[in-house]
């Protein structure tokens, strides 16, 4: 079985979920890591039995035939990964968020579209086994037409902890966890029209916004109210999960902390448990991203070898790239965003 080949830029906190999933695939193969700081990336090739680890970029190029860029460094250098992939000709997989800004997202999916490689986003929240279900359940008309929805990630988990580098973003909630919230408002309800957005920074030690309540106006009616905060202590803490409320015209969806999913109809509720498969390689306190991100990486892979499409390529996530940077100009400017076709 040829195997396809990936190099692995960036070595941080949130490499051990991706490595992991790669590696739960009997199709790829792993070849090299990089990282900035070598020890870093030695610890996790130690972790995974990767044998090659760089603190050079160009030297993975240089040294290594490989199919695939995954990129898993900071935001602010993408973009600089990015661009290094598409001018050795590799296909490239970036980690969301896709950049810091607007523009520069362009520019990546410019360069990658000029240079003839396949460019995707590494966006799992879409993947998580609790949301797929709901997807099932909307589309099979249980709930009837849905015309509202909420989804709500509300936390006083100590994410700084794990990434200190989150407390010093200038754009932090909405860049962050708003492009999962977005990108899953449009899986389960289509594009969006328009959208109003507030931003607070609640917490002291954060810089930028900690807080954000969203209002979207769906291109199919639905108004979706996305909240996010990593500032609430609540009696009932749901991290990493996101919760909803989805009421359609025979009924109502909710997905609650288990992941418990309760469908409401004129027959009562009825209510299921979606177990999420467990990965020897997962942090404990993230117990629905592992199978997401198996998940998502199997897509993408699927997509590599011809067997179906990606979900979320470059240019798809960029439609939820618009959505971020629009709700920063809301919150900015207190107005409606109204998003083009």
């Amino acid at each position: 079985m040829k195997k396809v080949r990936i190099a692995v830029f960036g070595c941080g906190f949130w490499s051990q979920f991706q490595i992991g999933g790669w590696l739960e695939l009997p199709e790829v193969e792993i070849v090299a890591l990089y990282n900035r700081t070598l020890s870093r990336a030695q610890d996790k090739a130690k972790q995974f039995g990767i044998q090659h680890y760089y603190d050079d970029a160009e030297a993975v190029f240089r040294n290594h035939d490989f199919d695939v860029a995954d990129v898993i460094t900071d935001v602010d250098t993408h973009c600089q990964f990015v661009e290094m992939a598409a001018r050795h000709g590799k296909d490239v997989i970036c980690q969301k968020p896709m950049a810091p800004s607007f523009e520069i997202a362009q520019r990546m999916l410019g360069v990658c579209r000029e240079a003839g490689v396949r460019y995707y986003v590494h966006e799992n929240y879409r993947w998580q086994p609790q949301i797929r279900r709901v997807k099932q359940i909307l589309d099979s008309g249980e709930i009837g037409e849905p015309f509202r929805a909420r989804t709500a990630f509300n936390t006083a988990y100590p994410v700084f902890d794990n990434q200190p580098f989150l407390a010093e973003l200038e754009q932090f909630a909405i860049t962050d966890q708003g492009s999962h919230q977005f990108d899953v408002c449009r899986f389960l309800f289509g594009q969006v029209s328009s959208l109003y957005c507030r931003a607070q920074t609640v917490n002291r030690g954060v810089k930028g916004e900690d807080v954000v309540t969203t209002v979207l106006q769906m291109k199919n009616g639905v108004v979706c109210t996305s909240e996010i905060s990593f500032a609430s202590l609540l009696e009932r803490e749901a991290f990493p999960q996101t919760l909803m409320l989805i009421e359609g015209s025979l009924g109502s969806l909710r997905l609650d902390i288990g992941p418990e999913i309760r469908v409401t109809t004129k027959e009562g509720t009825r209510c299921e448990t979606v177990t999420p498969q467990r990965y020897r390689w997962q942090h404990l306190d993230y117990k629905v991203e592992p199978p997401s991100i198996v998940s998502c990486n199997r897509n993408i892979l699927d997509d590599l070898v011809g067997r179906a499409k990606a979900e979320t390529t470059g240019e798809d996530n960029f439609k939820t790239v618009t959505l971020v940077f629009s709700a920063y100009e809301s919150a900015r400017n207190n107005c409606v965003i109204h998003l083009s076709d």
